[in-house]
């Protein structure tokens, strides 16, 4: 249960979505009952079908920034910036702003090196340390009307084609139709297939939808690498959860109603927020919990979520929720039908 290995699986590469449904809702779901192991087939706009009224369902509103930026070095040589902590960067000065950055070069730049983005942007290397880069971006106007003009989505790494190829379908659809907090620099992706016209049903059927914040950080693509993954250390991200919200969810589980999560980041932030005695607490920080098999949930009721990579972070929070054998022979399942996985692949409801 422990080992790496047991959270292994193999996937056709054909099964990985490399483009989004045509439709947001018309993704395929796959149901899975965790206490007794069983499947069924139905498709995502249908999700109103398996929902009550008095559940909470609770999304993860956070918003994909344009974290990809291109440009070049005094030398000329190309350069590529993918900034990290966009939520937290500190601002220095009127005209600046300093974050925490990986860069793609052909020769990593040195400190006190500048890049050069557009007329409007620069940047200058403060420091190189743990393998990120901390920037001191210098700007004239607005920073976030220039990034978004001239960042790039930062799709995943197993999205094989360029950005460019569909850049202004990914910057829809690699975004949820409910995002209004900048931040992260990957998609909540469970929460990819609601539309607002799914999300309205929802609510006339009498389910409650509570916003939370996650900002979900380049370390989601990060391998576990610990043989045990006991050992393994999980990034930190930026959450925060409102007193009001907090008191929504708090009356619902005490009331006996479902707690619907709606993506992995939700549960985390969920279960990370919790009391040992069930209660959800407002507040804000850093969230580093690491969920894995044997983790008692104190909040989360029913999870919806996507298909995983294998021996990831992600596989063994679901483990945990359903358990690794079912999990596993779902995943099975999903292949033989052929199901689309990752990103902007199929989803799963779990309850």
């Amino acid at each position: 249960m422990y080992k790496l290995t047991d959270y292994d699986y193999h996937l056709p590469e054909n099964l990985i979505a490399q483009n989004p449904a045509p439709n947001r809702d018309a993704s395929r779901l796959l149901i899975l009952d965790r206490f007794s192991g069983k499947l069924r087939h139905h498709i995502f706009r249908h999700l109103d079908q398996f929902l009550t009224a008095g559940d909470i369902l609770v999304l993860n509103n956070t918003e994909v920034i344009p974290a990809r930026l291109r440009g070049r070095k005094t030398t000329g040589g190309k350069v590529e910036a993918f900034i990290l902590d966009y939520h937290q960067a500190a601002a220095w000065e009127e005209g600046s702003l300093i974050c925490r950055c990986l860069i793609k070069a052909s020769k990593q730049p040195t400190s006190g090196s500048r890049l050069y983005f557009n007329d409007s942007l620069e940047a200058q290397v403060l420091e190189f340390k743990d393998g990120v880069y901390t920037l001191k971006f210098e700007y004239r106007g607005d920073f976030e009307i220039i990034l978004d003009r001239i960042g790039h989505v930062p799709l995943p790494p197993y999205i094989k084609r360029q950005a460019q190829d569909r850049l202004n379908e990914d910057r829809h659809r690699y975004q949820t139709v409910y995002a209004n907090t900048k931040g992260a620099v990957a998609a909540p992706t469970a929460g990819l297939h609601f539309t607002e016209d799914l999300l309205d049903r929802l609510k006339n059927n009498g389910i409650k939808v509570v916003e939370i914040t996650l900002h979900v950080g380049y370390g989601t693509f990060l391998p576990v690498r610990a043989e045990d993954i006991r050992d393994h250390r999980i990034h930190s991200e930026w959450y925060s959860v409102k007193p009001h919200d907090a008191d929504l969810i708090n009356h619902a589980k005490a009331a006996g109603n479902r707690i619907v999560a709606v993506g992995t980041t939700s549960v985390r932030t969920l279960e990370y927020a919790s009391s040992n005695a069930g209660r959800l607490c407002p507040g804000q920080g850093a969230c580093d919990l690491f969920i894995y098999p044997g983790y008692q949930f104190k909040m989360v009721d029913v999870l919806i979520t996507n298909f995983h990579l294998p021996k990831s972070s992600l596989i063994m929070l679901v483990a945990a929720f359903a358990g690794r054998d079912n999990i596993l022979e779902a995943y099975q399942e999903a292949i033989r039908h052929g199901y689309r996985f990752y990103s902007y692949g199929d989803a799963m409801l779990i309850y």
